[in-house]
């Protein structure tokens, strides 16, 4: 399964882990289908790590989501360059809409044991076409916005997000 990430600076494609993340899966495409992440942003850029985004609007409103999902990083599919990972907060099955793409290898992040510290993130997909477009986006100048840091200083937005071929 794969989804056209189309922004306003290219389109990436990413293909989806079906098989090793169900659940987690399932919860992103059920935003995809509800048109959700149309006209969201990338609010959280920090090169030579990753782009966060999928959860606040143009206007930098956090928007209402699901329920949180159980956190599948057991799966150890490791977050390497070009992968799609949930975000979450620093409780371990807190994930809902959000989700990052790793610019470069972030072994960090990879599940270690079934402690709250070493849970991890999970992996659930990965960039198959247009990764140029989250390097550029890795590129764009960033600050503070309220209590958000690493804020890009242009907008960074999904102008939609769809299931493709």
């Amino acid at each position: 399964m794969k989804v056209a990430l189309k922004t306003n600076l290219g389109t990436m494609v990413v293909e989806l882990y079906e098989k090793e993340a169900p659940e987690t899966v399932k919860n992103f495409l059920s935003y995809v289908d509800d048109g959700f992440y149309d006209g969201t942003i990338f609010h959280r850029v920090i090169p030579n790590f990753m782009i966060q985004g999928g959860g606040f609007d143009r206007e930098f409103n956090q928007k209402p989501t699901k329920a949180p999902i159980r956190n599948e990083a057991t799966n150890q599919l490791p977050n390497r360059r070009g992968t799609l990972a949930m975000a979450r907060t620093n409780v371990v099955d807190s994930a809902t809409c959000q989700f990052f793409i790793n610019l470069v290898d972030n072994d960090f992040l990879n599940f270690r044991a079934p402690t709250r510290e070493h849970f991890g993130y999970c992996v659930f997909g990965r960039v198959v076409s247009g990764m140029e477009v989250a390097d550029k986006m890795a590129q764009v100048k960033t600050g503070v916005r309220g209590m958000h840091r690493d804020v890009p200083k242009e907008e960074l937005v999904i102008l939609e997000a769809r299931r493709a071929e």
